[in-house]
């Protein structure tokens, strides 16, 4: 890798949240960047819940800010300030990822179902006409649901311990995902190719699996959102392992977000 010095002339992104003591997009994409020649840096930048309002305005006024990050509990205040919301944003309610243009215009989108699709699509996945269950309603379980939904998923399932919190998301992603049918539902795997657990069960040591399976198919694929170091899967992904089954994992969700974002930010 090249490293780059950083000038009076080096371009500005940066990542918002609360905290950012723990992401590690500063060093992934700084060195993305590197590898690509590109003169720019990502930084974290902590802004406080409370100064978000006053604070996120004022930040994009930066001439040399050329892009964000956007991560917990910012999503939808990204949203309600960008200038154009791209569709999966727009269907979200939420967004990660702001890039201004040459007008000075900023463009938010949603990258969480992206990178996850694209970690199915890498590993050489057909999903065209498949029926899939999504297990967790919240914005990441949204985000794929949409992304599957333009990607040719013909029937989605959204499962979620709060019941009517699958039902308003089925209703509302129903209303704007032409050509797909999601409903609400229960946890059962019988009837569907595609397993994606977008739930936090997984986070924490010694947590089990996001729904009773006690079998799955080797022709069903599963997907797990949580990321874990290599060799620690969680328990869906290591049962699922073990059942034969091709995965999907955090890191290839992660991987497949970064490209996704690197292309959004080279677009402006």
């Amino acid at each position: 890798m090249t490293n780059l010095p950083i000038t009076g002339r080096t371009r500005i992104y940066g990542i918002i949240g609360d905290p950012v003591v723990q992401v590690r997009s500063p060093e992934v994409y700084t060195r993305k960047f590197a590898e690509a020649g590109v003169d720019a840096v990502l930084v974290p930048l902590h802004i406080g819940a409370d100064d978000i309002e006053t604070v996120l305005p004022a930040l994009l006024r930066l001439k040399n800010l050329d892009g964000l990050l956007v991560t917990s509990p910012f999503k939808t205040h990204a949203l309600a300030i960008a200038d154009e919301v791209h569709s999966r944003g727009r269907r979200v309610g939420a967004v990660n990822a702001l890039r201004r243009d040459a007008q000075n215009r900023w463009h938010a989108d949603m990258f969480d179902g992206e990178g996850f699709v694209r970690g199915l699509l890498a590993k050489g996945h057909a999903l065209k006409g498949r029926r899939a269950l999504v297990i967790g309603c919240g914005g990441a379980g949204a985000a794929i649901a949409v992304s599957l939904a333009d990607a040719g998923i013909a029937h989605i399932t959204l499962c979620d311990l709060d019941r009517e919190k699958a039902r308003s998301l089925a209703a509302q992603l129903a209303a704007s995902c032409e050509g797909c049918t999601i409903v609400a539902g229960d946890a059962r795997a019988d009837d569907v190719g595609l397993i994606v657990n977008a739930s936090v069960v997984g986070m924490k040591p010694g947590d089990g699996m996001p729904a009773p399976f006690e079998t799955l198919r080797s022709d069903q694929i599963v997907g797990d959102v949580v990321l874990r170091a290599p060799g620690e899967p969680t328990a869906l992904i290591a049962k699922a392992i073990a059942c034969g089954c091709p995965v999907v994992t955090g890191i290839d969700m992660h991987n497949g977000q970064i490209d996704a974002i690197l292309e959004f930010f080279e677009n402006a």
